[in-house]
């Protein structure tokens, strides 16, 4: 069997972090390459004709290709079974169906929150402006729906993936500063010390600033 995930190469993206987690948390060996993105190399035939919509990340299960990180961390859940592997979402289907609206969300919401708050200012620099009126709103969106779901160190007692997905987008405002309640601070303090995620961290911090 091989595995390979294509992130980018500034290690930014939340998505790519998504699927990267997931790929650790089964405890599956997998090649990882970087695309750099500033560059277009995404539009590059090389790796379109690998990636069906252009974009990181990319999975690539022996001949089979895979793009957009919830697909890829469904995929990995359906291919690689709990026990043996850890599960991704919970069993219970209404759990499992409110992990994966969570993930849609975040995902397709907060537009002008992920634009003033980019990862880029989670890792490498934080923000030098305030959030804008319509970013602020968007962060209280973000904070009340946050509030309603979280109840404890994970979203449903055992941790999923959309924990990492939600604490990444927590992230965007707790490391910039902006007023988040500590309820939510403890839970992505919490949800940034596994294993997987402090992987993650290894190759920002080979990174230049």
């Amino acid at each position: 069997m091989s595995l390979k995930l294509y992130v980018d190469s500034q290690f930014t993206s939340p998505y790519a972090i998504s699927a990267f987690v997931a790929l650790r948390e089964k405890g599956l060996d997998f090649e990882m390459e970087t695309v750099d993105l500033e560059a277009g190399k995404n539009k590059e035939l090389s790796y379109t004709g690998k990636a069906l919509t252009g974009r990181v990340p990319c999975l690539v299960h022996n001949d089979f290709m895979l793009t957009e990180s919830s697909a890829i961390t469904e995929y990995l859940d359906e291919m690689f079974p709990a026990p043996e592997h850890r599960a991704l979402y919970p069993v219970l289907p209404q759990k499992r169906a409110v992990a994966r609206q969570i993930q849609a969300w975040v995902r397709s919401d907060l537009g002008v929150l992920r634009e003033e708050r980019s990862t880029y200012t989670v890792f490498y620099r934080r923000a030098e402006q305030p959030l804008s009126p319509a970013a602020q709103a968007a962060a209280d969106k973000l904070i009340h729906l946050a509030e309603r779901v979280i109840e404890g160190p994970n979203l449903f007692g055992r941790w999923c993936i959309a924990d990492t997905d939600l604490a990444v987008m927590l992230s965007r405002l707790v490391m910039n500063g902006d007023p988040v309640p500590q309820k939510l601070k403890d839970y992505v303090a919490h949800q940034w010390q596994r294993e997987s995620l402090q992987d993650w961290l290894k190759n920002i911090n080979l990174m230049p600033a």
